[in-house]
């Protein structure tokens, strides 16, 4: 679970305020903050602060707790900013259209049915 990388995530470095972020919500592990190329009227990437798993299966069989508090700050997250309806998508393998090996959601909502699926 945990990788061998050198260098922090890019989630992790905006975690660590490395790097600007509109952020939205922030707990002790979770961090959320709105995707910089947005698929949705409402596109927010919720993710864990520490870059410890790659992907949703990892974190659900290491740190179920974790991946519960994840889906609360993004409902917490819908309910303020989309009436409290949401996509919640987990990409998981680059053939699934991951990009950053830190597992993280994308919080889709409003206007859906023109929204194109998340890639990160």
């Amino acid at each position: 679970m945990t990788d061998s990388r050198a260098e922090p995530t890019l989630f992790e470095r905006i975690a660590a305020r490395e790097i600007p972020a509109r952020i939205v919500a922030e707990t002790d592990r979770v961090i959320a903050f709105h995707d910089i190329a947005p698929k949705a009227p409402v596109h927010v990437v919720v993710t864990p602060k520490s870059g410890e798993y790659r992907d949703v299966v990892e974190l659900a069989a290491g740190d179920p707790a974790l991946l519960a508090e994840l889906v609360e700050v993004s409902r917490s997250i819908a309910s303020e900013l989309a009436d409290g309806q949401f996509r919640l998508v987990f990409n998981t393998g680059e053939g699934a259209g991951q990009t950053i090996f830190h597992v993280h959601a994308h919080l889709l909502a409003g206007g859906l049915e023109e929204a194109t699926l998340a890639r990160a």
